[in-house]
């Protein structure tokens, strides 16, 4: 197995895109644009020679699949697409390595392995430009709200379906992509971490649980607006003051949750005036976490803290829900084979959950038997251009990602996974 795959290849050509589809700024292969399709296109050419068919379902996700013995399918998969001003591993490591990981397998089994292996390039994974993470795997899953996803625009206030229209997708139809699950056996991802936990356990790989859950909203303040110079802090009804108070407490709630997180993404105010009073402060919040219960009862401590600190100012408050996922926690049996995969390829293994949103959540929510593995991140940043891993830990992440991919073959021929 070791001797057929060949991870520098799959490094240089992570290379290879980054000089194709990026720039100073980092990568631009923001969903359903030119260079987006550009490397598309360069993928596919990865595949000349591959005893595969290739084609692009109803929600533009392209599928390389190796039929095999059994229709029964391991699915390898991640996107291509990036944010603007992205990073050159985010998304594409993951089909790239899938890609190398199919080579071997062909290669060993002289083009017929005994279960089918799919690699697919979901669509518009990033949301980056409509604001809609997981375009492409939430309507293959059945989980995509088409009426939410059609009232979406761009910043120059192109409608959703118009651009997929651009590139060939009929908005109207993408839930038809889910008959690409027919078979699918089991699902697996590798991803960067995106985070600091590896790094600061000084480790190269680690099993990921789930992903978390996530509750948004915007929590609005209302008070009332008033001269700053002459009205006295005693008679006042701040609502930015009520908000403020909001920004110690979300910390204190993501302590006592047991491995939660909350974050406070964006402020605004009205009058937003230096010489008023603010009558007016929205304010977004982000909670996640990989419980179900544990994700409802911060929530729940988030709207009785809004309400209490609107009650002290003497202001009002109200609650617009923006967007939510329940937990994906991924499958038992695989989440220990690809434990068993990093410590095999590099001595020791760690658990951990996924903050960041990944298509394996949709796949996991979709009944799939899913297990994802993460690579240590340099800085723990991503979606920046300074994002970056070691060259020796891709290499072991594609050998981990092969070792996981073997083990769950193992399963799929012997009766187990999804029927």
């Amino acid at each position: 197995m070791a001797t057929m795959l060949d991870p520098q290849r799959t490094i240089r050509e992570l290379q290879e895109l980054r000089t194709l589809t990026a720039d100073a700024d980092g990568a631009q292969r923001v969903a359903f644009t030119p260079t987006w399709l550009a490397a598309r296109a360069w993928f596919r050419e990865r595949l000349a020679g591959l005893p595969v068919n290739v084609h692009q379902d109803a929600a533009g996700n392209v599928w390389t699949t190796l039929p095999g013995a059994s229709e029964r399918a391991v699915v390898v998969g991640s996107h291509i697409d990036s944010v603007p001003n992205g990073g050159w591993l985010d998304g594409c490591l993951g089909l790239l390595a899938g890609l190398e990981v199919l080579r071997r397998v062909c290669a060993e089994h002289e083009g017929k392995p005994p279960v089918t292996i799919r690699v697919v390039d979901w669509a518009d994974e990033e949301g980056a430009r409509f604001g809609k993470s997981l375009f492409g795997s939430a309507a293959c899953s059945g989980n995509l709200d088409l009426d939410e996803a059609r009232r979406l625009t761009d910043k120059q206030g192109v409608a959703l379906p118009a651009a997929l229209r651009h590139v060939g997708i009929d908005f109207e139809r993408v839930k038809e992509s889910g008959c690409e699950r027919a078979n699918a056996a089991a699902y697996l991802e590798l991803h960067i971490e995106q985070g600091p936990v590896l790094l600061d356990l000084d480790l190269p790989l680690g099993a990921v649980l789930g992903t978390f859950g996530v509750e948004r909203h915007a929590i609005t303040f209302h008070g009332q607006a008033a001269h700053s110079g002459s009205t006295p802090m005693n008679r006042r009804r701040d609502a930015f003051l009520a908000a403020a108070k909001m920004a110690q407490e979300i910390y204190a709630i993501a302590a006592r949750s047991g491995g939660g997180v909350c974050t406070i993404g964006s402020c605004t105010t009205k009058p937003g005036i230096v010489t008023s009073v603010v009558e007016e402060c929205r304010i977004t919040l982000d909670q996640r976490h990989l419980d179900t219960a544990a994700l409802a009862r911060m929530h729940r401590e988030a709207r009785e803290a809004a309400t209490r600190f609107a009650a002290e100012g003497g202001v009002d408050v109200s609650w617009e829900r923006l967007w939510s996922i329940a937990p994906a926690p991924f499958h038992p049996e695989l989440i220990a084979f690809a434990d068993d995969a990093v410590r095999e390829t590099c001595g020791t293994s760690h658990r951990l959950p996924s903050g960041p949103l990944h298509d394996a959540a949709e796949m996991a929510m979709a009944g799939v038997p899913t297990v994802m593995l993460f690579v240590q991140s340099l800085k723990g940043i991503s979606h920046n251009k300074i994002e970056d891993t070691r060259l020796e830990h891709l290499d072991l992440a594609v050998r981990a990602l092969d070792r996981l991919a073997e083990k769950t073959m193992r399963w799929v021929a012997d009766g187990e996974g999804s029927h």
